[in-house]
Parts: structure tokens; sequence; C-alpha cells
């Protein structure tokens, strides 16, 4: 028991000091989950934001109105076409059933003509041998002759060889009794036995000495053959107009497409310059929005606060003359106007300009002259310093300096630092928008390439050899970025 006794003290301080250690790692762990929770959040909210903005884009007045006019002149230039297709096809259907039904009745005029003049008169009567050995009284169309008996009837004296046509023998006859009584040929449509359409032509003939009409040639035409072969006509008219249209559909979507393609550029730079403009105006607003709220309440005033709400302005000032930058190279066609340009001056001034901080920042400028937009370079090359000033910081840096190297040589501006590297096959997301890490947004990046790709020349990023990276902003066109790539190898860059 006396053994005991002491423990126990000892025991049960040493259990608080658990309970404690124990609690402060729990509250650690809590944060780092909260923390990284925020972190999956803020990730999670930015993508939906995107997505979001993806999809107003895509349901915005703007673009279902183009989307309305590009179907309204594909519909417009489609009727058209239609339009003139059909009244083309009539006429082609028009002028083929015109014109088979003439060569049809001209086939039954020249049989009948051929039939009237085989018949002749001798002293023994009317003779029609001529008739049973002439070509034309052969096959169709069917050749009848009508003769005027005692007493006015008409009576059937030849019927050429062949198929029968099932025509009443009253229509033959009435069609006979007019061309006897004009003397003149006589044509008519009508309808046989089975229903279907028969042609009828007749034409009389006369007595050899008297002249008298004695009778007719009546020819029955059968015109099913060539309503058949018109009816596959109309068909293929038919098909090839549908064919016609579609493809006139087809080609008026393409066309109206590619004569809105400037409007529709023109509409996405400007939806982009507004996502970009909104993206980057939200930090430095929001930071001196909070600001200002902070120094209402402090009772020390405003000072202490001046030079965060600076840095915002001047953020503030980048952003707007990145966003007009932008919106210059995306909107018109005359965007750049190169003119002959001392590129180790001008990155020298950017160089003064830039804000006094506790950064390193060295040069090697060359001499070199380029033909550039002295503005369109002068914001890529401050957005390059202010990308290695930002997330070029030396790791271990207790006060979390960068060191840069600036490099003019030839058409090349050179910007180095000893910050954590990038390799070149991670560049396309760097110079994404909205896809650059460690809390920026890709615009500047991406901005300097757009530069780099309107002189000619190209945006390209290595490991820097020690240590870091280098961004190597190229304005030329594609011979002196390989003269450049062989003179500017890593282990011999001047940025290294």
């Amino acid at each position: 028991m006396t053994a005991a006794d002491p423990n126990r003290p000892a025991r049960s301080r040493r259990a608080p000091e658990r309970g404690r250690e124990g609690r402060r790692e729990g509250r650690r762990e809590g944060a780092g989950k909260a923390a990284g929770a925020r972190r999956g959040t803020v990730t999670t909210e930015a993508k939906a934001t995107a997505r979001g903005a993806g999809e107003r884009a895509r349901r915005s007045p703007a673009r279902l109105r183009l989307r309305r006019l590009q179907f309204r002149l594909t519909l417009a230039y489609t009727l058209v076409t239609l339009a003139g297709v059909s009244v083309l096809s009539w006429m082609v259907i028009r002028t083929d059933e015109r014109s088979w039904r003439a060569a049809e009745y001209d086939e039954m005029g020249r049989r009948a003509a051929v039939s009237t003049s085989l018949i002749y008169y001798t002293d023994a009567g009317i003779q029609l041998d001529g008739l049973y050995d002439d070509e034309a009284t052969e096959g169709g169309p069917q050749v009848t002759v009508l003769r005027r008996a005692p007493g006015g009837t008409l009576k059937r004296i030849f019927t050429s060889r062949g198929e029968a046509e099932p025509v009443a023998e009253a229509r033959l006859t009435a069609l006979a009794r007019s061309a006897m009584e004009r003397d003149d040929t006589v044509r008519a449509e009508v309808s046989d036995a089975h229903g279907d359409p028969a042609y009828l032509l007749g034409r009389p003939f006369h007595h050899d000495e008297s002249g008298a009409v004695e009778g007719a040639v009546v020819v029955v035409g059968d015109p099913a053959h060539r309503v058949a072969e018109h009816g596959r006509l109309i068909v293929s008219v038919l098909t090839g107009a549908g064919l016609l249209t579609g493809l006139a559909a087809v080609t008026g979507h393409l066309l109206s497409g590619r004569s809105l393609r400037p409007a529709w550029q023109a509409l996405e730079a400007q939806e982009r310059m507004l996502a970009d403009t909104a993206h980057e105006l939200r930090t430095p607003v929001a930071v001196m929005r909070s600001s200002v709220d902070v120094a209402g309440m402090d009772p020390r005033g405003l000072d202490p606060h001046l030079p965060r709400i600076r840095r915002a302005t001047e953020r503030l000032t980048d952003v707007v003359d990145n966003v007009l930058t932008r919106g210059r190279l995306q909107g018109a066609t005359d965007t750049l106007r190169p003119v002959p340009l001392r590129l180790d001056q001008l990155v020298e001034q950017v160089c003064e300009e830039l804000t006094a901080g506790p950064h390193t920042l060295t040069a090697s400028l060359e001499p070199s002259v380029v033909t550039a937009d002295p503005a369109l370079v002068r914001i890529a090359v401050r957005n390059l310093l202010d990308n290695a000033l930002r997330h070029g910081r030396t790791p271990g840096d207790p006060a979390g300096r960068a060191q840069v190297h600036v490099t003019v040589r030839g058409p090349v501006v050179a910007v180095s630092d000893r910050g954590p590297g990038v390799a070149a096959a991670d560049l396309p997301a760097l110079a994404s928008r909205f896809r650059s890490p460690g809390g920026g947004s890709g615009i500047g990046l991406s901005l300097v390439a757009e530069v780099a790709t309107a002189h000619g020349g190209a945006l390209t990023a290595d490991t820097r050899p020690g240590g870091g990276a280098v961004f190597r902003l190229l304005l030329g066109p594609r011979e002196a970025r390989r003269a450049q790539g062989r003179s500017t190898v890593p282990g011999n860059s001047p940025a290294s």
C-alpha cells in the first residue's frame, strides 16, 4: 500500500499532460482537415463557378440570337433553293409529259397516214391487201379501218394484227364519224374497258375517182409504257430535287456559319474579356473593400492599411492593363503595330518601374533591335517579371524573397528565378486562363503567350540549372526561334 501510494499522483500528473497533448494534436488535425476542407470547398466552388459560367455563356441571349440568325439564314437559303428546284422540276415533268404525248400522237399519225395511203380502189371495189404486208400495221398502236356501209352505218373492215385494245366499238365509231364529217384528223383521249387511259386518232380516207369520204382509219394508242417511263422520270426528278434541297440546306448552314464567324469570334472575345475582368478584379476589389472596412473600425485610422490598399490598387491597375491588352489582341484585326524597337532598353525601363521590395533583381541586357509593338511587349515583359516575383520565391528563405535574373539576347527575353521550377510539359497548363497554381489566375502568362504568337514567336519554359524556372519570350519568326534554340542550350543559357 505504501509502495503504491507515491505512484498514483505521478500517473495522475502524466494523464492530464497526455490529455492536453492529445487535445492539441486533435486541434491541429482538425485545423488541417478544416483547411483541407476549405481548399476542397474553394476548388469545388471554383469548378462549379467555371461550369456555371460556361453554361451561362452557352445560354446567353447574344449566343441564342446568333444561333437563331444562323437557323433563319439556313432556312431562307433552303426555301429559296426549294422554290427554284420545285419550279424547275415542274417544268421538266410538264415538258416530258407533253413530249411523250406528242411523240405518241406523232407515231399514231404516221401509222394512220401510211394506212390511208395503202387503201385504194379498183373496178372490183376497195383493196386492202397493202395493209397486211406493211410494218405500219404490225404491233402497236392498233390500226382499225371503218367504212361507210349502205344505210350510213360504219363497219369495221380491217384490224391490225396483235393484241386488241379493249376500247368500246362505239367510241371508235364516234371518232371515225367525227373525222369523216370534218374531213380532217381528229384526236381524243378515252378510257378503255379497264379504266386505263387510251389515245384515239382518226384520219379519213377518200374514193380514188370521186374523192368522196368513204371511211376512216382509227389508230388506238396505249400510253401505258410511256406513262411508266414518265413515272420513273418523276421519281428521279423528285429524288434529285430532294437531294439538292438537302445539300442546299447543309451548304446554307455552313455558309451562314462561315458568314457569322466574325460575329461569333467577336462575341467570344467579348465574353472572354468580361470573364477575365470579373475574375481578375474580384481579388483586388475584395482586398480594398476589406481594408477599408477594417480601417473604419481601427482606432489608429487609415494609415496602417494604406500599403495594403496601395498594393491592391497597383494590382488593379495591372489587371486593367492586362484585360485591355487581351481585348485589343482578340478584338481587332490590326492589333499589331510593329516598329523598330530597342528591346534591351524597354526591358530596362520595365525593371526600373517595378515597385521596390526585398527581392533581388539582376539583369544581363545585350543591345538588341527587334520589330515589335512596344505596348504589347511592355505588358508581356512586366507579366513575366511579376510572375517570377510572385511565384519564384527561393525555397527556405525566411523573408520569402525571390532572386530574379533578366536576360536579353537577340529577340529573346529570358526571366529566371530560384523558385520551385517548372517543366516544359507544364507550360500549356500554366499559360491557360484560370489554370495557374499558386493563387494566380493564369491570365498573365496566357497574355504573354498571345503577345508572342502575335509577333510570330512563342513562350517557352524550362527548368533552370541549380533550381528554379526559366521563361523565354521569343519575338520573331521560326528561323530566329531555331537559331536561338541552338545558341541557348540549358547549360550555357545566360539566364542560368
